[in-house]
């Protein structure tokens, strides 16, 4: 009977959702993302552990550096997926499966072309970036930038899938997906990382065989396997208005993607003054605490379906008391994860290198990211509330606070004092403080659709 929610319709678990208990149904939709926010999470871990230990510091300080220009491009895609949550899941809760699939083949497309057309911008970033970077690392950085737009148009497709599962009600179908690319990825990793020996050449690939074989299983199951939820392109035609509706409801969380990134870019810049050992030793950091924020932020993606569906349904007290449950599950995940984590650091970060002074970097960062794992949860369960009810501005908002008024400028306040420890107590201070201005907005909000 646990089980039974897996074999579930679409419209019968759009009833769990509108008229089941709100924790139970929270649970439901968030243990399918938890699971698959620790497989997600395993896989900069997992590329973390392979890089170091077979390529080296330099190779992996490289990888550390580019990650938030990649990342730059790919949150677009991203932003288009918390659009395309909030639109999907509205249109569920409204009960129109027709004009669910509609929307959902729409947006496929439309973000699959995204992504191709991106992918060139890349390659011309790698070279002004790779240029402005310590020089024992700039050829790894040029490289592995401009290959990974080979990579990029897939990303896309991802992050509409998953948003198409989640605002359906199924997010278990996500979970498949990242464990199967992790899966994937770590043969692709032993094969061409540790036994070719081809270092960044060989992360990229490892990326993009995985990603190509997993779009090629998600392509079946959206467009070719019988099912309720099947979608089809014949007769396609763009729909004007809503592609319109979703970049004009997607382009706040695109821009806050974007910028997010751009801030984890020059906060870098910061680091790599201090050499690849810092860098290293930050970007360890960064792959063990990446499993600590992704837990508590499960929750989010839930609290959107949960929100979405009830404000479309016209049930804005249940919207408002799924956001609480939320909040309180992703405070409660938090501190569990601390309990584990800081506890077992230091036999954590070993695993990744045996040099003395990056195993120091990486454990007393460690320590400060981790305990900033509560505030991070919080300010994500009420950016999910927010992108239910379509008011994508406002995480946008809160993002840009979080990492360039709390985070960025009080790295420039005390880096003369803290030295590079100022971006690890940087984190600290903006997740919590972010958290506390999340709730008081969320506790001003309308409980209506801005949509509408």
């Amino acid at each position: 009977m646990k089980l039974q929610f897996l074999h579930q319709s679409t419209e019968q678990r759009r009833d769990v959702i509108l008229h089941g208990s709100i924790l139970k149904t929270m649970m439901m939709l968030s243990f399918p993302t938890l699971m698959m926010s620790v497989i997600q999470s395993m896989m900069p871990l997992s590329d973390g552990l392979f890089i170091n230990n077979a390529a080296g510091t330099l190779v992996a300080s490289a990888v550390t550096y580019s990650e938030p220009v990649v990342n730059m491009v790919t949150a677009l895609a991203q932003g288009l997926s918390v659009a395309a949550m909030a639109i999907i899941g509205q249109a569920n809760g409204q009960g129109d499966l027709s004009k669910v699939r509609h929307i959902s083949a729409q947006i496929v497309v439309f973000a699959s072309l995204m992504g191709f057309c991106l992918a060139p911008l890349l390659v011309l970033a790698a070279f002004p970036v790779s240029a402005r970077v310590q020089p024992d690392i700039s050829r790894n950085v040029m490289l592995y930038i401009s290959l990974y737009s080979l990579v990029l148009p897939f990303s896309f497709l991802e992050s509409i899938y998953n948003a198409i599962k989640n605002a359906t009600g199924k997010p278990e179908a996500t979970f498949v997906r990242m464990l199967l690319m992790l899966v994937l990825k770590i043969i692709f990793n032993f094969i061409f990382v540790v036994q070719l020996r081809l270092e960044v050449v060989g992360c990229v690939l490892s990326s993009l065989c995985a990603n190509v074989l997993v779009c090629v299983w998600m392509f079946y199951e959206l467009f070719w396997m019988k099912s309720e939820d099947r979608l089809t392109v014949k007769g396609f035609r763009f729909d004007r208005s809503l592609i319109r509706q979703l970049i004009v409801v997607g382009i706040p969380a695109m821009l806050t993607g974007l910028m997010l990134n751009f801030a984890f870019f020059l906060i870098n810049n910061e680091t790599q003054k201090y050499g690849a050992v810092v860098l290293n030793g930050q970007g360890i950091a960064g792959n063990i605490t990446a499993v600590c924020f992704n837990l508590p932020a499960a929750f989010g993606s839930a609290v959107t379906t949960m929100v979405s569906l009830n404000i479309g349904a016209n049930q804005p007290e249940k919207a408002r008391r799924s956001c609480f449950v939320g909040c309180v599950a992703a405070a409660v995940t938090a501190v569990a994860v601390i309990a584990v984590i800081v506890p077992s650091s230091s036999h954590l970060t070993v695993l990744f290198t045996q040099r003395p002074d990056v195993l120091e970097i990486a454990n007393r960062s460690l320590h400060i990211y981790t305990y900033s794992v509560v505030g991070f949860g919080i300010c994500m369960a009420v950016q999910g509330a927010f992108i239910g009810l379509g008011r994508t501005r406002v995480p946008m908002v809160l993002g840009l606070l979080r990492i360039w008024f709390l985070r960025y400028l009080f790295i420039l306040a005390t880096e003369h004092a803290l030295q590079f420890y100022s971006v690890f107590w940087g984190n600290l201070f903006s997740n919590y403080v972010a958290a506390v201005i999340s709730i008081l907005l969320i506790l001003r909000v309308k409980w209506v659709s801005a949509l509408r």
